[in-house]
């Protein structure tokens, strides 16, 4: 499942659990790129329970779409990850690390995540 709900007008929710398939990536990708058009400054909240990885249908989706979504590293401050997983919220940093202009946090926790974002809210 992908899910992808705008909590307000410059913030995204996005719930991701179990294994996402070629058509489901590119239904969340499309509406992850609909719902962003309007953010500036945003914030993101990025929930991910029981992950699986995709299959290579949808990675290969993801890679279609990499100019769209690149084009909204721009419109994103910070982005908060929210998974128990310790090496998911380890991959989350270090791409943060290598994203310019996107703060990406990882916590194991939603409210300190919350607690995060709020910080950084405009």
């Amino acid at each position: 499942m992908f899910h992808i709900t705008k909590t307000a007008e410059n913030r995204l929710d996005i719930a991701l659990s179990g294994s996402v398939d070629a058509d489901e990536m590119g239904r969340a990708l499309d509406d992850l790129i609909d719902q962003s058009e309007e953010v500036s400054q945003g914030l993101m909240l990025y929930t991910i329970t029981d992950f699986a990885m995709p299959s290579m249908a949808a990675i290969g989706v993801e890679m279609s779409r990499l100019p769209k979504l690149f084009s909204l590293l721009g419109k994103f401050n910070r982005c908060a990850v929210v998974c128990e997983t310790q090496w998911i919220r380890t991959v989350a940093e270090v791409e943060g690390a290598l994203l310019p202009g996107l703060e990406i946090k990882a916590f194991e926790t939603a409210e300190a995540a919350e607690t995060w974002l709020s910080a950084g809210a405009s």
